[in-house]
């Protein structure tokens, strides 16, 4: 086994990624944290009961697949590695993933540690409509090893616990009286802008809509009638979510059950 790991936010970073020549093994995050039941103790048992239970559900998926795809990578977080990289973007996806990943490697009890390093392009040179790290080839991939890695240290740990505590706690007003409180973000300034996308999600309107719902339905009331005008428009000024197709129809879904959009 490699000493070094690269934790890669999504399948597409993994199709490039082994074109970079960077020495180490892969584990590919698949996990949606930014969606669905999450409770604070993320090193438990009934955390990935609970998120097994709420992928197969929702997305109509084998409980077979979710631990093959899902809580067999994971399991590379316990292996004995003395380096490792955290490849994930600025939106709520990615952030909030990252949270869960920098929460199970704090629940480890190892003597010695890893030096951890995160990777978090906000942009790409040349690229004016950067969508993400799937989009690069592997010398991209491997620019961004040499020029925006940062190694975390104990202050980004602490950070990223308070975060994700509040995170999972679902309390608007305790999220944001905290971002307001917190000066220092360390190495996770993508943090703050994605967190408070969030608030924006937790909280509704007269309807009991939340942004991205209230989003939803502006763009169908003028005009975007089908799923890929839908989703078009979001992917198009909403990238701090960084939601997929599947995330949206959970919105769409409930959009529909309530009788405000037909598609």
């Amino acid at each position: 086994m490699s000493n070094i790991l690269h934790v890669l936010n999504g399948d597409a970073t993994a199709f490039s990624f082994p074109d970079t020549g960077l020495e180490g093994d892969m584990l590919v995050w698949r996990e949606i944290l930014s969606q669905g039941p999450v409770t604070a103790d993320i090193t438990s048992g009934n955390f990935w009961k609970a998120r097994l239970e709420w992928i197969s559900q929702t997305f109509n998926e084998p409980a077979s697949d979710y631990e093959i795809k899902v809580l067999g990578p994971v399991e590379k977080l316990n292996a004995p590695y003395d380096e490792i990289n955290l490849w994930f973007e600025f939106d709520l996806h990615c952030q909030a993933n990252l949270l869960g990943v920098l929460a199970l490697l704090s629940g480890k009890t190892n003597l010695s540690p890893p030096a951890v390093y995160l990777i978090c392009p906000g942009d790409f040179p040349g690229k004016s409509n950067f969508r993400g790290m799937g989009e690069l080839n592997g010398k991209e991939l491997q620019y961004l090893f040499d020029t925006i890695r940062v190694e975390l240290g104990e202050p980004d740990f602490f950070i990223a616990a308070q975060a994700w505590a509040l995170y999972v706690e679902s309390n608007a007003d305790a999220l944001e009286k905290w971002i307001a409180d917190t000066k220092f973000w360390g190495a996770l300034t993508p943090l703050k802008p994605a967190l408070e996308a969030h608030i924006r999600r937790l909280r509704t309107n007269a309807q009991g809509l939340n942004y991205i719902e209230q989003y939803l339905l502006s763009s169908y009331q003028s005009g975007a009638e089908t799923k890929q005008e839908l989703y078009q428009r979001f992917w198009d000024t909403q990238q701090i979510y960084g939601m997929g197709d599947l995330e949206i129809d959970l919105y769409l879904k409930r959009l529909q059950a309530l009788g405000l959009i037909r598609l």
